[in-house]
């Protein structure tokens, strides 16, 4: 069990909390359940931590027995989830579903943030609906500074890779939209279509990767909540 002060009660919810309850706790458990696996990749999935404060929460859910670490050849570490830290699914998705149904969608999308609304849609891109080849596609944001505008997922036999620097494809389709338009379509508050069709979302390149964009995009694991209400 992590060092920390505690709530100081035998109930299994205070235990539980904590171990869950701690700071950007919730988020690493996202994070490895989609699975994640690198310490990098984990710090793509919570931009905004510390490397030395995700660090510490990994060895206090290791000791917990939540994560487990495996170390290969060359010393490359890997961040898993043991059967306790499995068992933690519903906890964590149940907590995304009640977020989705019960906080308003407006204040979530105060909260833009174009690094992890690209590291959430590439991992959840389906490739089936794109051709067999390798395709490239852009999304742009205009009204972010030069830096943070574009970035270009990139498909391949399956596999999506996602690029914050021009990798020097030709480019299969250009998605234009304003952050805040693409992150509430992403989160279901928006439909894909209607931003379509009213011009915030302007699509440039290959017609059929156009017209199955609701297909290989999809939507967050927790946009079914806003689609449920719509």
């Amino acid at each position: 069990m992590p060092e920390r002060s505690g709530f100081g009660q035998f109930c299994p919810v205070s235990m539980a909390a904590e171990v869950f309850c701690s700071r950007w706790t919730p988020l690493i458990l996202r994070e490895l359940l989609c699975g994640t696996t690198r310490f990098n990749d984990l710090r793509r999935g919570v931009p905004r931590m510390s490397p030395a404060l995700l660090s510490k929460r990994l060895k206090e859910l290791e000791k917990a027995g939540i994560v487990s670490v495996v170390r290969g050849k060359g010393g490359a570490v890997e961040y898993g989830l043991t059967p306790a830290g499995l068992d933690l699914k519903g906890v964590v998705m149940g907590l995304g579903m009640w977020g989705s149904r019960w906080v308003e969608s407006q204040l979530s999308l105060r909260n833009l943030d174009p690094t992890l609304l690209m590291w959430d849609m590439r991992r959840n891109l389906v490739p089936e609906p794109l051709p067999p080849r390798k395709c490239t596609i852009q999304f742009q944001y205009p009204e972010l500074s030069p830096t943070k505008q574009n970035y270009w997922l990139v498909v391949e036999e399956g596999d999506v890779d996602l690029c914050y620097y021009d990798p020097g494809f030709e480019v299969d389709l250009l998605v234009r939209s304003p952050l805040r338009t693409m992150t509430a379509v992403w989160m279901g508050v928006a439909k894909l279509r209607s931003e379509i069709d009213s011009g915030a979302i302007e699509l440039d390149g290959d017609r059929a990767l156009a017209g199955a964009m609701q297909q290989w995009l999809g939507l967050s694991p927790f946009a079914r909540e806003h689609v449920k209400a719509a």
